[in-house]
């Protein structure tokens, strides 16, 4: 409302500059017309008195003037000023306003003898006029406009800094950290965006919190069930006639797979709230892990250094994705990374709780290929914008979801890589231009 007040303003006061201007050179003009016209008369009544002296004034350039006398019917020029043409603009007694060509006459009866003062000026001046005012009063608008917008933009600019800061502390703003909080508000605008951001991080971490206590809640809880129908699948397969033997091993094959996910959701779901990255042996490490199915081989660095249980988790995944579309044999192969040592001092933390390389380049990685059928091109690409995206739902399987979280929680990401036979991935774990 203010700004359309002192718009107004400000757009009225340069049209009435303008139109003050050219009003002033009308009546300037207009006086200047009456004074030749009285010169004139003056003239006439020195003259008849015997007096040679007549007052002589310049011609005025926007008007000009006649005095005719009507008689009998027709208009006699009696006098005129030097811009006015030599015929009368009229033959016969006109009061008012009339037009003539090339002119706006208006005329006045003098009261002797039928004479009949016109005062004209001619229709191109007053184009002129009007074309004068009209621009004039657009360039004052022009220039009020551009300083205005001059002004305005650096006063936006200026209103907006305090969103651009809280935009830059929500970029780095994590709502699930225990102690995640935003900067009190600097401007009152803002105070119920704070409330409302702050509320929703609250909310986060009290849904994760229930999430999490159930999730632990629930995988310890089936932990105890499924190691105790292992161990009877076992006796069963002891004491069983050797036509039952298969749909028990299959049984118990699948309780292994699904004693494997439990704790691979244990391992992950602990990873929210701490990685705790150390050398791991990964001959070692695959030793401990269920691969009775599978032939593994390991190739590349013996150590690398990650969080060996989520490390353990995300392997458990992939090799169980293997075994399930029929892989025999799978080739683990280590990369400690450009610049990466076996020591820590070689780590940085990333942002998002990981580790890296601390002078950038490929970053330390696991590839794990098998020998099974596995996907086309389509298809790969379609899993991996899906893993980019984060959009697992529906779109990726238990495995690969489980093994890029993983990846993510070191700071990289899940890569699935071209191969002519069978499928591989590449658990990029650690911040770098691949990640």
């Amino acid at each position: 409302m203010a700004w359309s007040l002192l718009w107004s303003l400000a757009v009225a006061g340069a049209a009435a500059l303008a139109t003050r201007h050219e009003v002033d050179e009308l009546l300037d003009d207009a006086l200047q017309a009456a004074a030749e016209v009285l010169a004139a008369a003056l003239a006439a009544d020195l003259r008849t008195a015997g007096v040679v002296a007549t007052p002589v004034l310049p011609p005025s350039g926007r008007f000009a003037w006649q005095i005719v006398a009507h008689r009998g019917g027709e208009g006699a020029l009696a006098s005129r000023s030097s811009t006015a043409p030599q015929t009368p603009w009229t033959s016969t007694p006109t009061a008012g306003f009339s037009d003539a060509p090339g002119w706006r006459v208006f005329g006045a009866p003098l009261g002797h003898e039928g004479h009949m003062l016109y005062v004209a000026q001619t229709h191109d001046e007053r184009r002129e006029a009007r074309t004068d005012m009209v621009l004039s009063a657009a360039l004052a608008a022009l220039a009020i406009a551009l300083l205005t917008q001059v002004w305005l933009r650096g006063r936006v600019r200026h209103e907006l800094e305090p969103l651009d800061r809280l935009a830059e502390h929500l970029r780095t703003h994590d709502p699930l950290a225990p102690d995640a909080t935003l900067p009190a508000a600097e401007r009152s605008e803002l105070v119920p965006v704070h409330d409302a951001l702050e509320q929703l991080s609250e909310r986060l971490q009290r849904r994760l919190a229930h999430e999490r206590a159930f999730s632990a809640h629930a995988a310890h809880a089936l932990r105890t069930p499924l190691a105790g129908l292992d161990a009877q699948l076992a006796t069963a397969l002891k004491e069983c006639p050797p036509t039952l033997q298969p749909r028990l091993t299959r049984a118990r094959a699948a309780v292994s797979r699904l004693r494997r996910v439990v704790a691979a959701l244990l391992a992950l779901f602990r990873s929210d709230v701490e990685v705790r990255p150390e050398p791991v042996d990964l001959v070692s490490l695959v030793e401990r892990l269920p691969t009775e199915e599978l032939q593994v081989d390991v190739r590349g660095a013996a150590v690398l250094r990650a969080d060996p249980d989520l490390l353990a988790a995300a392997l458990v995944n992939l090799l169980d994705n293997a075994v399930r579309h029929g892989a025999r044999r799978v080739t683990l192969t280590a990369e400690q990374g450009q610049g990466l040592g076996s020591s820590p001092p070689g780590l940085t933390p990333t942002p998002r709780g990981g580790v890296g390389p601390a002078s950038g380049g490929r970053a330390p990685g696991l590839t794990v290929e098998d020998d099974g059928p596995g996907v086309d091109e389509a298809r790969r690409a379609e899993l991996q914008a899906a893993l980019d995206a984060q959009a697992y739902e529906g779109r990726t399987g238990l495995g690969l979801m489980l093994a890029d979280m993983v990846a993510r929680a070191h700071g990289g990401r899940l890569q699935l890589l071209p191969a002519a036979h069978g499928f591989a991935v590449r658990l990029v774990l650690g911040a770098s231009d691949e990640a």
